[in-house]
């Protein structure tokens, strides 16, 4: 029985051993192919780096200027001022400022082209100077990231106000 099971074993064996044999030609086979192509390039690539990579790297942050407002302050309640709120559809439906349209920040997702060019028609059509964005509050401020978003996307006279919604809606309450 045992020279039975090492018969049946055979076939497996070797078709184990002739895909790794196919696998190990196929990725010589584009190795070689890889090395001529870039031989053949005018400015081919190193095959070893001479200087270190730098992969601690600072990001530049995308955006534009940004003023900061503080809860009492007027430019906050004029008519002259676009109010945008960076919060969530649910935080925007439970309270927001008179007036605020709702536009949700996303701290992974950019703010999409269509409602950029929908706001800026917004803001133009409102006959607005300029253009408060207060968020959530929090360190970082949504707000403020909302207003360095559409400031660097080519709407001008952006602020943001510190402290978010709570700074704003509890001047309101009182």
């Amino acid at each position: 029985m045992a020279k039975e099971r090492g018969v049946e074993d055979r076939p497996r064996v070797q078709f184990v051993s002739n895909a790794l044999r196919d696998a190990a030609v196929i990725a010589l086979v584009g190795l070689l192919i890889g090395v001529l192509f870039n031989a053949m390039r005018p400015a081919s690539l190193p095959l070893i780096a001479l200087t270190p990579y730098q992969t601690l790297v600072p990001c530049p942050e995308p955006g534009g200027p940004v003023g900061a407002l503080d809860a009492p302050s007027p430019e906050i309640s004029s008519p002259r001022s676009f109010l945008i709120d960076a919060r969530s559809r649910a935080e925007y439906g439970e309270s927001h400022l008179q007036g605020a349209v709702s536009v949700p920040f996303d701290w992974l997702d950019p703010t999409s082209d269509e409602v950029l060019a929908e706001l800026a028609g917004s803001v133009a059509a409102s006959g607005a100077n300029r253009v408060v964005v207060y968020g959530d509050g929090g360190r970082p401020d949504s707000g403020e990231y909302l207003g360095k978003e559409i400031s660097g996307r080519g709407i001008k006279n952006v602020f943001f106000i510190r402290g978010g919604a709570r700074a704003v809606l509890e001047r309101e309450e009182e």
